[in-house]
C-alpha cells in the first residue's frame, strides 16, 4: 500500500517502505544507450511474444518495468500492463515514450508492494530476480505475485544460471563483458550465494563506474520458493524461443501457475 505520487505529471502509486535503489538518475540516463542490445527486436519481439501468449485474459504485471523495453511493446499489443519499480529515474523514462500512457506504474519495492486488481501473467525478466538480494526478499516477491494472479494465473521469470563451473577454485572474479570502451566483472561471494557486479564504461575521457550487489539463485531454489507460494512449475527453457533447457544453458525461462478454480 502506498501514496499517490507523479512522475513526470502522470500518477503513480509509491510504496511506504523503500529498499536501497541502485538505479538512480545517473544509471537512468544512460541505461537504455548501456543495454542497447537487448532492446533490438530480435531480443525483444520472443519476450513479448511468450507474455502476450500467457496474458490470456489480457493483463499482465511486470515486476522491474524499468524505462519500459518490454512493456511498452506487450500494451501495443493489447495487453494491460501495469508495472512496479523502485526507481522514479527509471519510470520517468518510460514515462517520456510514446504509449507510455496506457500503463499504469507504481513506485516500489516489487517483493512487497500491492497494486489494484488480479492479473493472467506476471513477469521478471533480463535478471531482476537478483536484485532482492535475500532469499526472504525472493520468497516474499513469489508470495506477492501469487496474491496478484488470478486463479490459473502465470508467473514468469527469466534469470542467468549462475555460472560457477568457469570459476576456478580460490578465484572470486569472473569477467562477463571486455570490450574497448566497457568492462564488467562479477564478483561472487559464493557462501553468501551473492555476487557484486561491476561495470566500467569508457565515455571520452571519462569513465564511468557502477557497482551493485545481487543474490543469485538456482532453478531448483526457485520452485521450491513457488510451491511456497502456492505455485508449481509448468515449464522451463533455455530462452524465450522454447529452446530446450539442458546442463549447458546458461540462463532460463521458467513459467510457474496458480492453480486454477475447482470446475464447477
Amino acid at each position: 500500500m502506498g501514496c499517490l505520487g507523479y512522475v513526470s505529471g502522470a500518477p503513480v502509486w509509491q510504496s511506504a517502505f523503500m529498499p536501497k535503489n541502485y538505479f538512480g538518475e545517473r544509471v537512468a540516463e544512460r541505461y537504455d544507450e548501456s543495454a542497447a542490445d537487448m532492446f533490438e527486436p530480435a531480443q525483444v519481439d520472443p519476450v513479448v511474444d511468450f507474455l502476450v501468449q500467457l496474458a490470456t485474459d489480457g493483463s499482465a504485471l511486470e515486476l522491474g518495468i524499468g524505462t519500459g523495453r518490454i512493456a511498452l511493446p506487450v500494451a501495443q499489443r493489447g495487453i494491460r500492463v501495469h508495472g512496479i519499480d523502485l526507481s522514479e529515474s527509471m519510470v520517468a523514462r518510460l514515462r517520456a515514450k510514446s504509449g507510455a500512457e496506457q500503463i499504469g506504474v507504481t513506485i516500489g519495492d516489487f517483493a512487497t508492494t500491492t497494486v489494484e486488481g488480479h492479473f493472467s501473467v506476471a513477469y521478471l525478466v533480463f535478471n531482476t530476480i537478483m536484485n532482492l538480494t535475500t532469499q526472504d526478499e525472493q520468497i516474499r516477491c513469489f508470495q506477492n505475485v501469487a496474491a496478484h494472479l488470478r486463479p490459473g494465473g502465470c508467473f514468469v521469470i527469466e534469470v542467468a544460471v549462475p555460472d560457477l563451473q568457469r570459476l576456478p577454485p580460490g578465484e572470486t572474479v569472473r569477467a562477463f563483458t571486455v570490450s574497448p570502451t566497457r568492462l564488467g566483472f562479477d564478483e561472487y561471494d559464493v557462501a553468501a550465494q551473492g555476487l557484486i557486479s561491476h561495470h566500467y564504461w569508457v565515455d571520452g575521457d571519462r569513465v564511468e563506474v557502477f557497482s551493485a550487489p545481487f543474490r543469485y539463485v538456482w532453478p531448483a531454489e526457485l520452485d521450491l520458493m513457488a510451491r511456497l507460494a502456492g505455485m508449481s512449475l509448468r515449464e522451463r527453457w533455455g530462452g524465450w524461443k522454447r529452446e530446450p533447457f539442458t546442463s549447458e544453458s546458461t540462463a532460463h525461462v521458467s513459467v510457474w501457475q496458480k492453480p486454477a478454480l475447482p470446475a464447477g
